[in-house]
């Protein structure tokens, strides 16, 4: 659902189509975001190709620590198994706890797919982010919206695979993250202690 209220939702999606590069897409602006100073946590992939272009490799960057995370493992040909990394996505898992445990003002998951659509992958860091009420910020496949509209319901925005459409979305949610809430509590403080 897109939101048109004057307060911008502080869960988005980027729907992507397949020849979208929503990973360098999230990645980028993630980068620009810290790069201006802002508290990201997190993790975005980087995708490592060969000289004809194919994706040959998948490494996750955590955003708090720059780590990269190996997350494909090598498979022959004929093999039918998943070519993700459970180790790697274990440790990128870790991540993502650390990044809404310590209070970042923006929470960047890379993707929402086939393996959270299923209850698996990163689901529960999903869930443990928007719980803690953190900004989260995601990208889902296309076939894979009305899996993320099962579990997020009305609560996030729907944005287009570009610059702008994150930008406006950020532009919309960042002051609010400084300014005092109508009790009197921080909304960018680490314990989130309320005054009221």
């Amino acid at each position: 659902m897109t939101h048109s209220s004057a307060e911008a939702p502080r869960i988005a999606a980027i729907i992507y189509r397949a020849d979208d590069d929503v990973d360098a897409l999230l990645a980028e602006f993630a980068f620009a975001r810290l790069a201006a100073g802002d508290r990201l946590g997190g993790i975005v992939q980087r995708n490592m190709k060969d000289a004809a272009g194919r994706k040959i490799d998948m490494q996750l960057i955590d955003l708090m620590t720059g780590e990269a995370i190996g997350i494909s493992q090598t498979l022959g040909s004929g093999a039918g198994s998943c070519k993700l990394d459970a180790g790697g996505l274990a440790e990128s898992a870790q991540a993502v706890t650390r990044a809404v445990a310590s209070g970042t003002a923006l929470v960047v998951i890379n993707k929402f797919s086939k393996q959270e659509a299923t209850g698996k992958g990163l689901r529960n860091e999903f869930a443990e982010a928007i719980v803690a009420g953190r900004p989260l910020l995601t990208a889902v496949p296309e076939k894979c919206a009305d899996a993320w509209h099962e579990f997020i319901g009305d609560e996030g925005a729907v944005l287009p695979c570009s610059r702008a459409a994150i930008e406006s979305w950020w532009a919309g949610i960042a002051p609010r993250l400084a300014a005092p809430s109508a009790c009197g509590a921080n909304v960018d403080e680490r314990e989130h202690k309320t005054t009221c």
